[in-house]
């Protein structure tokens, strides 16, 4: 059976998170692990396990909130199958140890959204686990904690990695919704060659994904400069202007993710991630 892993530090984003995961796996069939991490010092959680004399107050006081959300949710959604899990150490080692013991099809991480992604998003565990995770990762900010796929887009340059983020996503969002491709014309190419590469891709999708659904817009950069807007900014208009309710993004070395990151547009559109984003997985080269 597939599942999901959902970090909850028991923050109103993480469990907004939770919400989100809950009824994205009601609609696909994932099961959920909660997971719990002990990050404030050594041997927390391996005290209590070794009825160590010392214990932590924050153990049994993390072991009886857990509880309570794993009963609240399963009241709230009687047939996922729900499970917590306690860790000791850094959130990106934990999960890292997690994903490569078990098959999630994603991690789902509850972000503060456009009133403060900084220091969650670049914060080095979220930040090392969506740029470096063989997982997807699918983080949710706390204004999406109700789970709608009617559009989903993905920042489109005709790369490969793009089919395969698109296969990495069908686990979760199945076929059924309208694939809204969305292509930055940094290089200020002729309309026509890029429609002619969109007949194709599309051609392409259809056969390989079995997504039918499928549209595409073009903007060109300068737009964006023109408005005074950076490109991150940009995007997040278009985000906005065409109601798209989840957006893809791949990472691999030739990807528009990995150009975008290296001129920080990636960190600055996270500053303002208003929609669930869905990071497929770090491709590894053997």
């Amino acid at each position: 059976m597939s599942k999901l892993l959902i970090p909850i530090d028991f923050s109103e984003y993480s469990e907004s998170a939770l919400n989100y995961a809950c009824e994205l796996a009601k609609d696909s069939g994932q099961s959920l692990d909660l997971v719990h991490v002990f990050s404030e010092h050594s041997n927390t959680y391996a005290n209590i396990k070794d009825e160590t004399p010392l214990v932590d107050p924050r153990v049994p006081e993390a072991q009886s909130k857990m509880k309570e959300l794993v009963e609240q949710t399963q009241q709230k959604f009687p047939n996922l199958k729900i499970e917590g899990i306690f860790r000791e150490g850094n959130l990106y080692d934990e999960i890292k140890a997690l994903t490569s013991a078990t098959a999630y099809d994603a991690v789902v991480m509850g972000t503060q959204g456009a009133s403060g992604l900084e220091a969650v998003f670049i914060g080095s565990n979220t930040y090392d686990t969506i740029m470096n995770t063989t997982t997807p990762v699918l983080a949710v900010p706390q204004n999406a904690s109700h789970y709608k796929k009617d559009k989903i887009g993905l920042l489109c340059n005709f790369k490969e990695a793009e089919l395969t983020a698109l296969a990495q996503a069908i686990p979760l969002f199945k076929v059924n919704f309208q694939l809204m491709l969305i292509h930055i014309n940094t290089s200020e190419r002729a309309i026509k060659d890029i429609d002619a590469d969109f007949k194709v891709w599309i051609d392409r999708i259809e056969k390989e994904l079995h997504i039918t659904d499928i549209s595409y817009i073009i903007k060109p950069q300068t737009l964006f400069m023109g408005r005074k807007e950076s490109v991150a900014q940009g995007i997040t208009s278009v985000l906005i202007d065409e109601q798209v309710d989840i957006l893809l993004l791949t990472k691999s070395k030739k990807s528009v993710f990995r150009q975008w990151t290296e001129s920080n547009v990636i960190k600055k559109l996270a500053f303002n991630l208003q929609i669930p984003t869905f990071f497929a997985r770090v491709l590894i080269a053997k």
